[in-house]
């Protein structure tokens, strides 16, 4: 931590983190609905409030900033199930045949 202060690069790290972070979050996203539907927002959920927690007693900015970010990308990704399921729906992303499908699916 001291060698990203004394150089300034904290900004540049958290950018950089922020970036992978979001970019993990897309295949969580599509691989979550693909295994387990909807249900898997409950797990998004779960992961938000315990990352802003962790956010709120951790002292150091670093951390703190990325567990912020990662908070609000397991909030976002809520909604990105959501509109994940439309895209199955709409047949731009496989369903998965070991699962079975309520009738909303096929509207």
């Amino acid at each position: 931590m001291q060698f990203l202060e004394q150089h300034n690069l904290t900004g540049l790290a958290i950018g950089l983190a922020t970036f992978l972070i979001i970019g993990v979050f897309h295949p969580l996203v599509i691989k979550g609905e693909y295994y387990w539907g909807m249900k898997c927002r409950w797990a998004f959920l779960a992961g938000a409030i315990i990352a802003g927690g962790a956010a709120l007693v951790v002292s150091d900015v670093l951390w703190q900033s990325l567990l912020g970010v990662t908070a609000f990308s397991c909030l976002w990704s809520i909604h990105e199930v959501n509109q994940q399921r439309e895209r199955v729906k709409k047949g731009w992303f496989p369903r998965n045949p070991n699962r079975t499908y309520d009738a909303s699916y096929d509207a």
